[in-house]
């Protein structure tokens, strides 16, 4: 909460979406950066620190981007999702060496079919709102 207050207070999101917007990626870029970016990040920290820290700067600018506010949410989830299934810290990898008594590298190798599956469902949903959005048009959202 206090950090979401300083990031308003010193209007960073506004700043950075008027700076983004300016770069002239688009939609499209911008959310390829935006998964690169979370992919990236989700190697090395744990889901919640993310995403209390990067929603509030990235949100404003999906917004003025025109990305709808439920496709970016589920995109995020997804995401933070296939960050935990990534090493080097990819606590789900951890869990499943737990559980199948393996030990971490042989699991680590059995999940890259399903981290590169996860991968190609990434993309789709991305580029893809209708898929996302579906559901909840059913439902009048």
């Amino acid at each position: 909460v206090m950090f979401a207050f300083i990031l308003t207070s010193e209007q960073i999101p506004q700043t950075l979406s008027e700076w983004i917007v300016s770069l002239g990626l688009g939609k499209v870029g911008f959310l390829l950066v935006v998964n690169l970016l979370l992919l990236m990040i989700g190697m090395v920290m744990e889901p919640s620190a993310i995403v209390l820290i990067m929603a509030p700067i990235l949100y404003p600018v999906a917004v003025a981007l025109g990305v709808d506010p439920v496709h970016f949410g589920i995109l995020l989830v997804v995401n933070m999702e296939i960050g935990l299934c990534t090493p080097p810290v990819g606590l789900n990898l951890y869990v499943a060496s737990s559980i199948s008594r393996l030990g971490l590298t042989e699991v680590t190798r059995a999940s890259w079919p399903w981290l590169l599956t996860a991968l190609l469902f990434l993309a789709i949903i991305t580029y893809i709102p209708m898929v996302t959005l579906f559901l909840p048009g059913l439902l009048g959202m």
